[in-house]
């Protein structure tokens, strides 16, 4: 994973499929394509199957390329208009530099009139979508609710109880003290995990986390200095185990009970439970974040290249329909592929009432639903990903080099003015 993910996503867990999978019969010049990557490739292929018996005489197909390949791709095919898609599958953290270009279609306009479903989905997922002018150019189909997952064994071991790690991000150092003292565990994988979240929780309602809503860069602010002087914090007293998400070393300590907490997207339980260490099970629990904060963890997204063929969009955008507004299809993604639904319709399932046995019963369903519905808007920004590697940068000279704050700070906004005036 390169530094510039600052959140987890389940869908690098997953080996793509390679090339592309056609279904249906050969009776139309070029099949109706879609875009993906891994998990996401396997909830468009069960879709398709039963697509041509629908639509016959449509041939379809997936292409999928891993995570980074995938967007790389469809950056380079929006900028050129070559080998487009009829529909692309986008991760929530690549959705900025996409829907604020202008390779979408506008998904408002009255032609396809995305606007008439905004009220059946979670408000944080469909207003991400839009672009500079407003305009929804992407459908939202999943989402990542952030929960703090919290060892209970260790957390009883170092007498400490669930309120000791959620009352503050303050308390929730001084937690990870003590559990270290007490257990030997560390509190966190990465200290850069703490450092994103800390930044994106004060982000100002309607404001972006590194842009204001006049697109200036506002990395001298007081979060920043919290979230960096916490970070420091937690690197000096040997709180992090640095190591990070999804390599091994980061699943053996995860299985071996050497890290207490982890900060993910509620999708996390399943991966854990299936495959990064599934020997923990019923020692985990999930709180909400500290200090109630709430933001989503990854997520997808379905749009239509603005130059793809005329002649198909109406079929793509059915297709999306299909993705993102079938309930039970929803619900099947969830079961299947735990794709948290971003769709209202599908949070009312007896399913989400029902105990998660890995998290030694619990009820986190539910706890992932209110998360769901009070994540604010973040406004993403074309930068978003150069910003978000400016800052780690600077994180990395304060904590291995000793930067003093203020000047790691002062070096990383003026970074990002200069860039945003070239």
């Amino acid at each position: 994973m390169s530094s510039s993910h600052s959140f987890p996503r389940r869908h690098l867990l997953a080996a793509a499929l390679g090339g592309a999978t056609g279904v249906g019969e050969a009776s139309v010049p070029s099949p109706l394509t879609v875009a993906a990557f891994p998990l996401v490739d396997v909830i468009a292929k069960d879709l398709l199957k039963g697509w041509s018996q629908r639509h016959p005489g449509i041939r379809t197909q997936v292409v999928s390329r891993q995570f980074d390949d995938h967007h790389t791709a469809m950056t380079t095919a929006l900028s050129t208009s070559g080998h487009l898609p009829d529909v692309i599958a986008l991760e929530t953290s690549y959705l900025g530099r996409f829907a604020l270009g202008s390779g979408l279609e506008d998904l408002s306009a009255p032609a396809f009139g995305a606007e008439r479903f905004r009220e059946g989905f979670v408000p944080f997922a469909i207003d991400t979508a839009r672009n500079r002018q407003g305009a929804i150019v992407a459908m939202p189909s999943d989402i990542g609710p952030g929960s703090l997952f919290y060892r209970t064994d260790l957390l009883a071991q170092a007498g400490l109880k669930e309120t000791d790690l959620t009352h503050s991000w303050e308390s929730y150092v001084e937690a990870g003290a003590q559990l270290k003292a007490r257990t030997g565990a560390y509190l966190i994988g990465d200290v850069r995990l703490l450092k994103d979240i800390i930044v994106r929780a004060g982000t100002p309602p309607g404001e972006g986390q590194f842009f204001d809503d006049q697109g200036r860069a506002q990395i001298t602010s007081p979060r920043f200095v919290r979230a960096f002087e916490l970070a420091r914090k937690v690197r000096r007293q040997g709180l992090d185990a640095r190591v990070e998400v999804w390599f091994n070393d980061w699943a053996e300590m995860l299985k071996r009970g050497r890290l207490a907490t982890e900060m993910s997207g509620g999708w996390m339980a399943g991966q854990m439970a299936n495959w990064v260490a599934p020997g923990t099970a019923g020692k985990w629990r999930v709180a909400q974040l500290p200090e109630n904060t709430f933001c989503s963890y990854g997520g997808t997204y379905y749009a239509i290249p603005r130059r793809s063929a005329p002649e198909r969009k109406q079929l793509a955008w059915q297709l999306i329909q299909e993705l993102t507004l079938d309930r039970q299809r929803q619900l099947d993604a969830f079961r299947s592929q735990d794709a948290f639904p971003a769709l209202l319709a599908a949070q009312d399932d007896a399913f989400f009432d029902q105990p998660v046995p890995f998290l030694g019963g619990q009820h986190a369903r539910l706890l992932w639903r209110e998360a769901a519905r009070r994540i604010p808007v973040v406004k993403l920004h074309k930068q978003q990903k150069f910003a978000d590697e400016v800052v780690n940068a600077e994180l990395d000279n304060v904590l291995e080099y000793g930067k003093p704050i203020p000047k790691a700070l002062a070096d990383a906004q003026a970074l990002l003015v200069h860039r945003a005036h070239r």
